[in-house]
């Protein structure tokens, strides 16, 4: 791949016949090369956010502030429901499953509305004003489940548009493309940084509505910067160039449908694996306000603060773990997708078993840094599954359905969420040591089936590849 400078500093890849994609000079986005869908396809990728497309920043940027605004939001979600709602465990345990999980099924209807009449750029706006109009309406008690079902009716509409653009950043055979989801996954983990000290601090310290306003300011942050940084992202094809996309797919019927039940299977495992992982925002929660002593010399760590370990450890472990797999790429050692999701589960499963064992012989009050060990354990194998199982989805989305695809990948935390707030509701039965060696059994069961699927998931994208590789070319749009 060859590197050339841009006189106005921006460069991008173009695509020549048979080879590489290569990065060339590139004019300025105000130019009539990018007012149009053709000229932006062929002219989308300047280089200048760590050797990637600008437009990959804009999504970096707008998902770390709608990031912030939900996991700021969630921090405070269990403990306000039964410090300032008075609310039971049980129930709210419930309601915080429903919740999570609503917020990952409005998606898939979301994401058919993106695809066929909205478009994605407008469904991104149109979502993100919703969410943001919900997060004030958490100001009110009176109207705390209408502000719930406004987050999560804007969520659906804005949760699978906004990565689905990525690709479209990108040529096909741009080397860049596979390390923009771990990009983009940095950027989420971020704003999950930022949430639990920013809206948690407020919400413990100067009242709770405080810190679902700081949720709210931030989803407004998130969205001016997506109007404003449009520029720089993949122009919306019209409707009819969809629909002729759509209908050039020349990937055999027996082909699709292997990559449809190979992704079904995976999001059925993935499920699982969340009803065991999404614990960290319910009973882990309540787990770190009870069952450990938070003190650090004279100071008593927040209990929100904790949370803030998952998303740090992602931006810490991110680049190490991507420079490993580069490394086994290189040698053809690297695992495969599946391989990698079924190790992320059983790294999970053992962080929850490990606290089973410190729950029995803490007798109710461990140290604070047994916490932080088991959320470095449990973020180590996340980054096996749930990055690269978006990936999967990205790369066997088929045509003209991305943002559809990227629902279903969504759609798997709505079934992991439900199944969190219902193995939840078992927390004050089994107790803590008995709760966290179940977990560890559902992360290890994921884990299993994962690996099993390691074939079909192979065939399935060998077969995409094939069909990559003798699909005709087709005369541009004008």
């Amino acid at each position: 791949m060859k590197a050339y400078r841009c006189s106005n500093s921006h460069a991008v890849a173009v695509t020549k016949p048979n080879s590489a994609a290569s990065i060339a000079p590139c004019r300025s986005p105000r130019t009539k090369a990018s007012s149009t869908w053709r000229n932006w396809k062929n002219a989308r990728t300047c280089s200048t956010f760590f050797n990637q497309p600008p437009g990959l920043a804009i999504l970096f940027l707008t998902q770390m502030w709608e990031t912030f605004s939900y996991f700021g939001m969630r921090a405070l979600l269990v403990y306000y429901m039964t410090k300032q709602l008075l609310i039971g465990q049980q129930q709210a345990s419930m309601i915080y499953g429903i919740y999570t999980a609503t917020v990952y099924f409005t998606p898939i209807v979301g994401g058919v509305i993106a695809d066929r009449w909205l478009g994605r750029r407008r469904a991104v706006i149109i979502g993100g004003a919703i969410m943001a109009f919900g997060h004030f309406l958490m100001a009110s008690e009176s109207l705390f489940y209408f502000a719930l079902a406004a987050i999560a009716l804007g969520n659906g509409l804005f949760l699978p548009s906004l990565p689905s653009q990525i690709d479209g950043l990108y040529a096909k055979d741009d080397p860049r493309r596979g390390s923009a989801y771990n990009f983009y996954y940095v950027g989420l983990n971020l704003g999950g940084l930022l949430a639990p000290l920013v809206c948690g601090t407020l919400g413990e310290v100067y009242g709770w509505h405080w810190g679902f306003g700081a949720a709210g300011i931030g989803m407004l942050g998130g969205l001016l910067l997506y109007v404003f940084g449009q520029r720089w992202l993949p122009q919306e094809p019209p409707r009819a160039a969809r629909a002729i996309e759509t209908a050039n797919d020349t990937t055999p019927r027996d082909a699709l449908k292997q990559r449809v039940m190979a992704l079904v299977a995976v999001a059925l495992c993935v499920m699982i694996f969340r009803g065991a992982y999404e614990q960290t925002g319910n009973t882990i929660a309540l787990w770190a306000d009870a069952g450990i002593d938070r003190h650090f010399g004279n100071l008593v760590i927040p209990m929100t603060w904790f949370q803030a370990l998952n998303p740090l450890l992602v931006i810490a472990l991110t680049p190490v773990l991507v420079a490993h797999w580069m490394r086994q790429a290189r040698r053809g050692r690297e695992p495969t997708p599946a391989r990698k999701m079924a190790m992320g589960a059983f790294g999970v499963g053992a962080a929850f078993a490990m606290l089973a064992i410190v729950d029995a012989y803490a007798h109710g009050q461990a140290n604070w840094v047994w916490l932080a060990v088991f959320f470095l354990v449990l973020t180590t194998g996340e980054l096996f599954i749930l990055p690269i199982g978006l990936g999967l989805f990205a790369r066997l989305a088929p045509k003209g359905h991305g943002a559809t695809t990227i629902a279903g990948w969504f759609f798997t935390s709505f079934g992991g969420n439900l199944l969190a707030g219902a193995l939840g509701m078992l927390w004050t039965s089994f107790g803590p040591s008995a709760f966290f060696g179940a977990m560890a059994l559902v992360a290890a069961a994921a884990g299993t089936l994962l690996r099993l699927l390691d074939g079909a998931v192979g065939r399935a994208e060998a077969g995409n590849a094939v069909a990559a590789s003798i699909a005709p070319e087709r005369a541009q749009l004008d």
